[in-house]
């Protein structure tokens, strides 16, 4: 059986004049997850938007809806986002000082339950959780913006994160990539334990969805 490989186009990059057509496109071209980042302008210093877009999104798609909260107490927001279509949600290490029950009540909502980390936080950070957790996120750069260079760094991250996995017999968990995701660094990701990446810009940009999505898969395969 091949490697499973989940690509996620972040709404964030999309044209929101035209958000119907765009979140169609990419469901159409073949991606698996439809991402979406909420910021609260507090715990990063950008604002998008809450449980309405995921509602409308969720309108548009039978994707699994893969919903990051970027806010602080993000144990506010799991009712209503459940409520409102997210398959996925993912809360920061950095946010979540009671991250064990909030785990938990994300998966009583009925969703699967990811935590991530900045690139600052140390993986060792989740060996407490790695049994709790349906995906890691890694993130490859700062939270807050689109369209930021990859860290390099975020390779060994990878790594120490499938390793935690592993150890704690979790190896049914994902481990998501986030941030400067495109041909140059996807690969990379893949070969140093990631199977799940959110891209923005290198599809929503992109000419032609489909091929990018399908180049993006083929490097990843290549590398199998």
């Amino acid at each position: 059986m091949a490697p499973r490989l989940i690509i996620a186009p972040s709404i964030l990059a999309a044209d929101f004049t035209r958000l119907g057509e765009e979140v169609r496109a990419v469901d159409a071209a073949g991606a698996d997850w439809i991402h979406i980042d909420v910021m609260d302008g507090r715990f990063v210093p950008n604002l998008t938007y809450g449980a309405k877009v995921i509602e409308t999104v969720r309108r548009l798609t039978t994707l699994p809806l893969d919903v990051h909260l970027m806010v602080l107490e993000p144990e506010q927001y799991f009712d209503s986002f459940a409520e409102a279509g997210a398959d996925i949600l993912t809360i920061h290490q950095e946010t979540a000082p009671h991250l064990h029950r909030q785990l938990a009540r994300i998966r009583e909502l009925g969703c699967k339950a990811a935590v991530t980390i900045n690139p600052s936080t140390p993986v060792s950070t989740l060996v407490d959780v790695a049994t709790d957790v349906d995906m890691i996120l890694i993130m490859s750069v700062n939270p807050g913006f689109g369209g930021q260079r990859f860290i390099p760094r975020t390779l060994e991250k990878v790594r120490q994160a499938r390793q935690l996995l592993d150890a704690a017999g979790n190896r049914g968990a994902m481990i998501e990539v986030d941030g400067g995701i495109s041909r140059a660094t996807i690969a990379s990701c893949w070969r140093a334990g990631a199977d799940t990446f959110v891209a923005g810009n290198a599809i929503f940009a992109a000419a032609d969805p489909r091929a990018e999505i399908g180049a993006l898969r083929t490097l990843c395969q290549e590398t199998v």
